[in-house]
């Protein structure tokens, strides 16, 4: 069996924990997404991604130049510029590669919210260390010095793995 690997791609999104951002505008930055979106699809998928209150702040809006790899903007909102591209894909695969590692407690609220929207009725990798990533996931595989020590739900974890029960004490108690 041969596996297309234009096939593949176009079936995998990614938000990465450093998203790539090209030396140009919000929507053509957002439209990488789809190339073929128009104005009020690249809108409504920066409204997904809770990006629409600070893209209307720029100086041009959607029209406003990132700077190389997106500068000019903060961590949590080149997140959600990568957030709403990935709506805009569409994609039946998504991966999050430590999507809010970065990002202060307002921001990292805001994409998480966005994230939720966004993994609803599509298969889900999430690599993460923040376990608030996790919680809701079907199932979480609990890796430890490259090995799997355990699986199950965020419940089911608690009870039955001493290792993940004190990583939540220490994330979630302090």
């Amino acid at each position: 069996m041969s596996l297309d690997p234009v096939n593949l791609r176009t079936n995998i999104g990614v938000v990465p924990q450093q998203p790539t951002l090209f030396s140009a505008n919000v929507s053509h930055n957002i439209s990488y997404g789809d190339p073929h979106a128009n104005a009020e699809q690249i809108k409504s998928a920066a409204k997904e991604a809770f990006a629409l209150d600070f893209i209307d702040k720029l100086p041009d809006g959607f029209d406003s130049y990132l700077g190389e790899q997106g500068v000019r903007l903060s961590g949590g909102q080149r997140q959600r510029i990568a957030i709403a591209r990935a709506i805009l894909k569409d994609p039946s695969i998504l991966l999050l590669d430590e999507a809010t590692s970065a990002l202060d407690a307002n921001s990292e609220q805001k994409v998480q919210e966005a994230l939720k929207r966004l993994m609803q009725g599509r298969t889900t990798l999430i690599i993460a260390h923040r376990l608030a990533t996790i919680m809701h996931a079907d199932r979480i595989l609990l890796i430890d010095n490259g090995r799997l020590v355990a699986e199950g739900t965020h419940q089911n974890l608690l009870a039955s793995s001493e290792l993940y029960k004190s990583l939540c004490e220490l994330q979630f108690n302090h």
